[in-house]
C-alpha cells in the first residue's frame, strides 16, 4: 500500500478488478451489456445479499455468482438479439420438458411454457420499456434452476386463480347471494419477531423460498417437490431440513441483534411456525423482486 493510501480505497480497487475481470469472462459484452452496466448489475446484487458484511464476503458473493448465466438473463432483458439466441438454444428443450413433467398434458405444458416465455420477454411496457421477468434472477443458482422453479410457481398460481373461477361459477348458478363483506380487521403491530422473520425470508434464494412455500404452504409432498427440481425425493427432505435449520439460526441471530436475550430468543423461536406467522408469509416468499433500475 502507498503511503496515505486508505484500505478502503484499496478494497474499492479489489472490487473493481474482480469485476472487470468477470465482466471479460461472462460474454457480458456479446450479449450486449457495458462494463458499467454489468458493474451496476454486481453492485445490486451485493447490495441485496450483503449490505453490511465485509468486504471479503462482498468478494467471495462475487466469486459465486454464476457470471455467464447473470449476464445472459439481462442481455435477454435487455432485448439483445444474440442473448435470445443463445437462450432459446440452451433452455428451449429444457423449459418444455420441465413444463411437461408439472402439467402432464402436452397442450397444458406448451400453454405454461409459452405464458412463461412472454413474462421473460417481457411483454408488459412500463414508462414506454419491457419489463423482463428475467430481471428477478440474480445469479445465485442456475438459470435453469431458477426458470423451473418460476415455472412451478406459475402453474400454482394459474391452479389457483382456476379454483376461484370455478367457485365463483358454481355460486352464480346455484344461484347463491354475495354477502356484505366484514369490517377490515385494523392491523395489528408489527412485533421485532415478525420483522425479523419478514428480513429472514426476502434475503432468501428463489429457490428456497419456493421450497419453503410449496411444502408448507401449498401442501405439496416431498415427492412432488422433487418430480418438479427433477432429483430425489431424499434430496428434498434434506433440503428443507438444512433450510429450517438455517433459517432458524438467522432468526435468533436478528432477534439478538435487535435487543432480545438469547434465553428470550430461543424461547420465541420454539413457538415459531412457518404456517402460523401473523407476518404475511405469502409476499415474502414470492420470487426475486426485480431491481429498481438498470
Amino acid at each position: 500500500m502507498s503511503e496515505g493510501q486508505q484500505p478502503a480505497t484499496v478494497a474499492k480497487a479489489t472490487a473493481k478488478s474482480v469485476t472487470a475481470r468477470l465482466y471479460a469472462t461472462s460474454q457480458a459484452r456479446v450479449y450486449g451489456l457495458s462494463e458499467v452496466e454489468f458493474d451496476d448489475i454486481l453492485s445490486l446484487v451485493v447490495a441485496k445479499y450483503c449490505p453490511d458484511e465485509s468486504e471479503k464476503d462482498r468478494l467471495a458473493l462475487l466469486e459465486s455468482l454464476r457470471h455467464e448465466e447473470l449476464a445472459l438473463a439481462r442481455g435477454c432483458a435487455k432485448g439483445n438479439e444474440k442473448a435470445w439466441e443463445v437462450f432459446l438454444t440452451r433452455y428451449r428443450s429444457s423449459l418444455y420438458g420441465s413444463a411437461y413433467t408439472i402439467a402432464r398434458n402436452d397442450a397444458a405444458a406448451h400453454d405454461l411454457a409459452d405464458s412463461l416465455y412472454a413474462e421473460l420477454y417481457g411483454l408488459e411496457e412500463r414508462a414506454g420499456q419491457r419489463r423482463s421477468k428475467l430481471l428477478y434472477y440474480m445469479g445465485r443458482g442456475s438459470l435453469e434452476g431458477w426458470l423451473r422453479t418460476v415455472l412451478a410457481q406459475n402453474w400454482i398460481d394459474a391452479k389457483r386463480r382456476t379454483r376461484r373461477e370455478v367457485s365463483l361459477e358454481e355460486q352464480l348458478d346455484g344461484g347463491g347471494q354475495f354477502e356484505a363483506p366484514a369490517p377490515t380487521p385494523l392491523p395489528a403491530p408489527t412485533s421485532p419477531t415478525n420483522q425479523a422473520i419478514a428480513a429472514a425470508l426476502s434475503d432468501l434464494s428463489s429457490e428456497d423460498r419456493f421450497l419453503l412455500a410449496a411444502y408448507y404452504l401449498d401442501g405439496r409432498t416431498l415427492a412432488q417437490i422433487a418430480l418438479v427440481m427433477r432429483v430425489h425425493e431424499s434430496t428434498i427432505s434434506r433440503k428443507l431440513d438444512r433450510l429450517v435449520q438455517s433459517l432458524r439460526k438467522d432468526l435468533r441471530k436478528r432477534l439478538i441483534a435487535g435487543g432480545m436475550s438469547p434465553t428470550v430468543a430461543d424461547e420465541t423461536l420454539s413457538e415459531v411456525d412457518v404456517r402460523d406467522l401473523e407476518v404475511k408469509v405469502r409476499e415474502n416468499l414470492k420470487q426475486e423482486s426485480p431491481p429498481s433500475a438498470f
